[in-house]
């Protein structure tokens, strides 16, 4: 395995002190080795502190926290299926998207119970910066499967390749080939969608969307406080609406996983990602009508957030998780969650 890369963070360091000293040059590294990587798992009674940690990545660089979330979904897998145990200090990414045009294959070393992976592994965000990875593919019998690969080693190649967008362009989202690389299995087959945290997670990556809007919203109230203008102000009342309600049904969300953590909760993940979407869209859209073109040309870190959230947004399934949400709502024979 790599050996991981230190950066010397300062001791006792928090995100608000390596913001002052970084800025916008902010890296995974530097959050890594303060130790600020190391939330509280989903399930286990603390699941809003590590989406609010989630959220405050986010509300400063949201194509930070595609990597920060990543590496911390990685080491949140690993601890659910009993996977080989990080290295201080390693930096992980978690690459499971299933393009069909870019999948792996799993084939058996026979021995130790090692891996040989080979094909191509479509947006590999951080893929220049991570020194591991947790990766899904697929073995000989045609079943989905997760390993651990470490990326220094011969038979990876990081390609600058797959990757074309203005928005979250500092994800560095790229195409990543395997040639025979060694990787350790990480649970059984179907384990990855299988089990509670595939939901759990999924709603971790809302707490980034929402964090993505409170960054911008934060930004336009701060320019709104002098403002005498109505209109600003009825925008700003539409942000505090719709980032009040996505509010509170992530802690909803976090109070029932952490109630039951063993259950999945697909039903929950998709509403309250859904609703997060929703009110980050009108965070965008109140925001850009409230302050003009101004910040948008002439403040860089607010245009960058107004260009990633919409891009990371679309890592929702849109309409598809309506229609499952919906199908969802038809068939169960509970009450749906409307009364109060």
């Amino acid at each position: 395995m790599l050996s991981p890369v230190r950066t010397g963070p300062p001791a006792g360091a928090t995100l608000e002190t390596l913001q002052r000293l970084h800025g916008q040059e902010l890296r995974l590294a530097h959050l890594v080795d303060a130790g600020l990587d190391r939330l509280p798992l989903p399930g286990h009674g603390r699941t809003l502190e590590r989406w609010r940690q989630l959220a405050a990545v986010a509300a400063h660089d949201l194509s930070l926290v595609k990597l920060f979330e990543g590496h911390t979904d990685a080491l949140a897998i690993l601890a659910e299926l009993d996977g080989p145990e990080p290295l201080p200090g390693s930096r992980w990414g978690t690459w499971c998207a299933e393009p069909p045009d870019a999948r792996l294959s799993f084939e058996s070393t026979g021995r130790d119970g090692r891996l040989r992976i080979s094909g191509t592994k479509a947006w590999c965000s951080g893929a220049a910066e991570v020194t591991h990875a947790v990766v899904s593919g697929w073995d000989r019998d045609g079943q989905p499967c997760l390993a651990a690969v470490a990326m220094g080693q011969p038979g990876v190649s990081v390609t600058g390749q797959g990757w074309r967008a203005v928005g979250m362009a500092g994800s560095g989202s790229v195409d990543v080939i395997f040639d025979q690389a060694l990787a350790e299995p990480v649970g059984q087959a179907h384990d990855y969608t299988g089990r509670p945290g595939f939901w759990q997670g999924g709603i971790g990556v809302a707490a980034c969307w929402f964090g993505g809007a409170l960054g911008i919203a934060d930004s336009t109230r701060a320019r709104s406080r002098d403002s005498s203008d109505v209109h600003r102000q009825a925008h700003l009342g539409g942000i505090d609406v719709a980032l009040s309600g996505a509010a509170a049904l992530l802690r909803e969300a976090a109070a029932r996983i952490d109630a039951r953590p063993d259950l999945p909760c697909p039903e929950l993940a998709l509403r309250t990602r859904l609703a997060v979407e929703a009110a980050a869209e009108q965070v965008l859209r109140h925001a850009g009508r409230a302050l003009g073109a101004g910040p948008l040309c002439r403040d860089v870190v607010f245009a960058r957030a107004m260009a990633d959230l919409p891009v990371y947004l679309r890592q929702s399934h849109a309409e598809r998780d309506l229609a499952a949400l919906g199908k969802a709502v038809a068939d169960s024979r509970a009450e749906p969650p409307w009364a109060l």
